[in-house]
């Protein structure tokens, strides 16, 4: 299924739920340049083999660009009127801001304006992680929480926003 929408797309799903597959296949769909802005980071041989397996099934048409942290830029920096950018994904980047004791909310204010100001199409990958038990520790429970207000701010400025689960999209906006 292809969507359609005007600027902007927040793609939301569970672990393996195919939420990657389905904004690749979107942003796949659109003529242009494909930038992909990945924020993982390769901390152990694993990650670092996961990597490059995703790098491999993008293809030549995409370039990738690694924003672990300034994801705001990076956005900025990478979107053109005729590119569609795919970042994932937001939750590895709210890892990422709590692990190195960032500003939370300034960076969340950055990258919705970025949002608003990118001149190309735009599509982020991101978890739901508020479906599951509430985390038994503080750390987690903060990780969870940092997680959903990226993802409230996004789903408020994005154009469209659909949920992926088992493979299957539901549109939400």
């Amino acid at each position: 299924m292809i969507h359609k929408f005007a600027q902007s797309l927040l793609v939301l799903g569970g672990a393996r739920s195919g939420k990657s597959r389905f904004a690749q296949m979107q942003a796949e769909a659109l003529p242009g340049q494909l930038v992909y802005i990945a924020t993982a980071q390769a901390f152990d041989a694993e990650m670092e083999d996961r990597i490059a397996r995703h790098r491999a099934v993008r293809g030549a048409r995409w370039r990738t660009v690694d924003a672990p942290l300034a994801l705001a830029g990076a956005i900025l920096a990478e979107s053109r009127p005729d590119s569609v950018v795919l970042v994932d994904c937001l939750t590895l980047w709210a890892s990422n801001l709590l692990l190195c004791e960032e500003d939370v909310a300034a960076a969340i204010a950055g990258l919705t304006a970025a949002i608003a100001n990118a001149p190309g199409k735009i599509i982020f990958v991101t978890n739901e992680v508020g479906l599951g038990i509430v985390p038994d520790n503080a750390l987690a429970r903060r990780f969870r929480d940092i997680a959903g207000d990226i993802n409230q701010a996004v789903a408020a400025c994005v154009d469209s926003a659909i949920f992926v689960a088992a493979g299957l999209p539901m549109v939400l906006k």
